[in-house]
């Protein structure tokens, strides 16, 4: 598995041992140690010819024939290590166990079933295998503590513990996911074999629900893409390899050419939207960054979903549409937490700098909530409390005018002068670039609408405490 690949859970040690086969996925998955006996079994075929791998069967869908031609040819290290024992060309990847060889052997096909590809990029776009993504290792990652719910005493903070329990990610949803990650990464790794996929996003930030769609992110080096064009380019690729090679278990597979462009399709074993991107590397790195503050206090993630649901009932939750994106939104529940009087989070940035460093390794990144203890707040405040502090706080108190919202400073700082800060309505910082994630409410009449929805929510729940004053219960349930 990668690194991001076993991490469905709280990310602190157990205070008691727990049996959990969460992460046993079905025979039908290969590691990634075979993965890379697989390529280079294939590097020891015969070159000139294709190859094709033993049927791949995924969930009750038809087995599927996958092959691809030679990539990358012409490589001064492949020609000279083509003679070699597999043992020796594993080493290059410094793997730290010798596992069985891969039960799905690597074999020619004749020459009337050869499967022909043009190069993938032309020269200027081909990725630099030596600065390319980090060598395939095998990390153990601690077990989780369990993590309590708080306590809710009060009609308004017993309703959002429902909501929450309710519509919350389950483990089974991650593993779903997972599941098709792991197998959509052994197709793509069939056109770029130094790729590699990662589960980004609510699924693994801890802030999913059940209906949350899945995103992916493409590795193909450790290196800016140009989004326009290489990016494009290897979407294209991906996208023509669904269509032809994987009809049997996606469906509806779609090149969008936005600013950052995707892949959109649905898993037809899991039913799951997705969303695939092309080296989006700050999305793998906010990921790890707010799953530690997911767990950091039992209180953060069933604030958050509740104002999630809140605000895609009241349509300013969809940044496709000129509204807050979730991720917006997640940092401005956690920023509304740093900022109160008696601070129930801290900026885990500033308290653990070599943690959270834009320059770690992707391949170790997910090590960094493991780092992190439990933060222990004194504000005793309940969910009900919060959820209308949060509301009144951004209808009332926060200057839209003339603030930034900053996680990592974990307070309001003034606006920078910078071009894509002037004239913004609201105004974000990503935790790691520094970029706005509000740069989608661009106009006047959406951003109106978000702050007159945060003042009447807040006049309708202080005056009646029920939270379906602001947000049907049984319709968020019935969507998840």
């Amino acid at each position: 598995m990668f690194p991001n690949s076993i991490l469905g859970r709280p990310p602190f040690t157990p205070n008691h041992q727990q049996h959990n086969n969460f992460f046993a996925l079905s025979p039908s998955l290969y590691s990634h140690q075979q993965l890379i006996d697989a390529q280079f079994s294939f590097h020891n075929a015969d070159l000139s010819r294709a190859v094709s791998l033993q049927q791949l069967t995924y969930g009750n869908v038809s087995p599927i024939q996958t092959s691809t031609s030679p990539l990358f040819r012409g490589r001064k290290r492949l020609s000279d290590e083509k003679n070699l024992p597999l043992d020796g060309k594993r080493q290059r990847f410094h793997s730290p166990h010798q596992e069985p060889t891969i039960v799905n052997h690597i074999v020619p096909l004749s020459d009337e079933r050869r499967y022909s590809m043009s190069p993938l990029f032309h020269t200027h776009y081909v990725p630099d295998i030596v600065r390319c993504v980090p060598p395939f290792r095998e990390i153990s990652i601690l077990e989780p503590r369990e993590i309590t719910l708080p306590e809710a005493k009060d009609k308004l903070s017993q309703q959002i513990l429902e909501l929450f329990e309710a519509c919350q990610q389950q483990v089974s949803d991650l593993k779903k996911k997972e599941l098709c990650r792991t197998e959509l990464q052994r197709e793509i790794q069939l056109l770029f074999p130094q790729s590699r996929l990662f589960l980004v996003g609510s699924s693994l930030n801890g802030f999913g629900t059940r209906s949350s769609d899945g995103d992916l992110c493409l590795v193909v080096k450790e290196e800016p893409v140009n989004q326009k064009t290489e990016a494009r380019h290897i979407l294209t690729l991906v996208h023509k390899h669904f269509c032809t090679r994987l009809s049997g278990y996606i469906e509806r597979p779609q090149l969008i050419r936005a600013k950052v462009p995707i892949v959109k399709f649905r898993d037809k074993v899991s039913c799951v939207e997705f969303d695939l991107n092309v080296n989006n590397i700050v999305g793998i790195r906010n990921t790890f960054l707010l799953r530690t503050y997911a767990y950091l206090e039992n209180r953060v993630r069933p604030l958050v979903l509740v104002i999630k649901k809140w605000a895609s009932h009241h349509d300013i939750n969809d940044a496709s549409r000129g509204t807050l994106s979730s991720y917006s939104l997640v940092l401005m529940v956690l920023h509304y937490l740093q900022t109160l009087p008696e601070p129930i989070l801290p900026s885990i940035q500033k308290i653990y700098p070599e943690s959270f460093s834009p320059s770690i390794q992707l391949h170790l990144v997910h090590q960094a909530p493991c780092n992190v203890p439990p933060y222990l707040s004194k504000n005793e405040s309940n969910l009900g409390d919060l959820l209308l502090g949060f509301l009144k706080y951004y209808a009332t108190e926060f200057d839209w005018n003339s603030q930034m919202i900053s996680v990592r400073e974990a307070k309001a700082i003034p606006r920078p002068d910078g071009i894509e800060w002037r004239n913004k309505y609201i105004c974000v910082e990503e935790p790691f670039d520094g970029t706005n994630t509000a740069r989608a409410v661009h106009e006047k009449q959406k951003f109106d609408m978000i702050k007159d929805q945060f003042l009447k929510s807040w006049h309708r729940l202080k005056n009646r405490k029920d939270l379906n004053s602001i947000l049907p219960l049984r319709a968020a349930i019935l969507k998840r």
